[in-house]
């Protein structure tokens, strides 16, 4: 999603010229996939995940999402959703919703969270 100036400054039009119609629905009008398990996020790869992720916190959830237990610090920002049920994460350097996190599910990773994330909102980066 590169281009010059402030990614987040964007406007609709801009946002329209550089995404697909599926990407610019999910991270723009915050909507959601449709629920598919994908052979490829069940497939543990080293690297990086937009600078968002590292492969090492990606985990099989079985929700059909892809699914991590904790983002780089400052990457991503946390917001309530209004009926207080679910909390929304997005992309802190462009605002685009990733999805939404959830705590206390009692999956055993470090931090007891899930970040369920839009397949589009994210590109993996092999590395190590």
């Amino acid at each position: 999603m590169g281009s010059s100036g402030n990614a987040a400054q964007k406007s609709e039009e801009e946002w329209r010229a550089v995404l697909s119609p599926e990407q610019f629905r999910i991270l723009r009008q915050k909507g959601t996939e449709i629920q598919q398990v994908l052979r490829r996020w069940r497939v543990q790869l080293r690297g990086l995940w937009n600078p968002l992720y590292k492969s090492t916190t990606k985990f099989d959830s079985g929700c059909g999402w892809p699914a991590f237990y904790e983002g780089f610090p400052g990457a991503i920002t946390r917001t309530a959703d209004p009926d207080g049920r679910r909390t929304e994460i997005t992309c802190s350097a462009c605002g685009g919703h990733l999805g939404h996190v959830f705590k206390g599910e009692g999956f055993s990773t470090p931090t007891d969270e899930r970040h369920c994330v839009n397949s589009v909102s994210i590109k993996f980066a092999p590395g190590s």
